[in-house]
């Protein structure tokens, strides 16, 4: 596919978005367009022409008086928003024959609920703050969670809502036990005295502790050896591993979004529950 002079393109967060793809999964044109109106700021006369279409009838189809029924038309729609081949696949489409920069190194629609892979944690530090933000359930499953929460100017705390007070925001976080064996054998790992690493999750203990009147935020000790990590913003989740050869923010991080049969979501969030009721609460 060429990308015409007259296309749309939406950022890529748009289209990870759960009503975006909802929509796409149920054929909503007028919805999708509302969308591009939304997160690109474009017109109807724009969409109009992106789609190849008149700006009469992309107010018929948004306003619900007409449906998109045709393939064509719906080939140019997803040419028109520059539809991400997820996009496309959700919509019934087959994938673009445009190689996409920045996209995922598989074809992300056999696994639905991963709508976007990152390098690294960093890569998708502008996604995960967004989510935050917007969050009113936020869990984080670490080690020592200083790089997450635990400094000023750490991944997530300039995002939790410290001037409203943390109304409506509940933070769980989980880190590793510094007085467990598994603690020991991370470090191991990692190449890092115990006493470090130990003193790292106490530090960040402290830190958190200071947002216990600002946010409804508890903060649990797992002894178990880490092996995932998990950003939780309701119904977004940023994932990645913990091994010997990396450390947590160093891996590759899967965005997943919670979708109705999809088993990564549930999972995780079902792993996340079980080290929280085995683990001790120390704020």
């Amino acid at each position: 596919m060429t990308t015409q002079p007259a296309s749309i393109e939406l950022p890529d967060w748009a289209w990870e978005r759960a009503e975006v793809r909802e929509a796409l999964r149920a054929r909503k044109m007028g919805a999708v367009f509302r969308y591009a109106q939304q997160y690109a700021g474009v017109s109807q006369s724009r969409i109009a022409a992106a789609a190849g279409m008149t700006q009469a009838r992309v107010n018929e189809i948004i306003n619900g008086r007409r449906e998109v029924s045709r393939l064509d038309v719906y080939e140019r729609i997803a040419d028109g928003l520059c539809m991400p081949d997820d996009a496309r696949h959700l919509l019934g489409l087959a994938a673009s024959r445009e190689k996409r920069s920045g996209g995922a190194a598989f074809d992300l629609a056999a696994f639905p609920e991963v709508v976007r892979v990152y390098a690294a944690q960093n890569s998708a530090a502008e996604e995960i703050q967004q989510q935050t933000r917007e969050a009113q359930e936020l869990d984080v499953l670490a080690v020592r969670g200083l790089g997450l929460l635990g400094l000023n100017d750490s991944l997530l705390r300039a995002c939790l809502p410290r001037e409203q007070g943390g109304k409506g925001l509940r933070v769980r976080v989980a880190l590793l036990d510094p007085d467990s064996d598994a603690l020991a054998q991370r470090a191991a790992e990692i190449g890092e005295s115990s006493e470090s690493l130990a003193g790292g999750v106490r530090l960040a203990e402290a830190r958190l502790r200071e947002l216990s009147d600002t946010c409804d935020i508890s903060v649990w000790r797992y002894r178990m050896l880490p092996t995932w990590r998990v950003i939780r913003a309701d119904s977004t989740m940023f994932v990645g591993a913990f091994d010997a050869g990396w450390e947590g923010h160093e891996s590759a991080t899967y965005k997943v979004m919670e979708t109705p049969h999809g088993p990564l979501f549930r999972g995780f969030r079902r792993m996340f529950e079980a080290v929280i009721a085995g683990a001790q609460r120390m704020v």
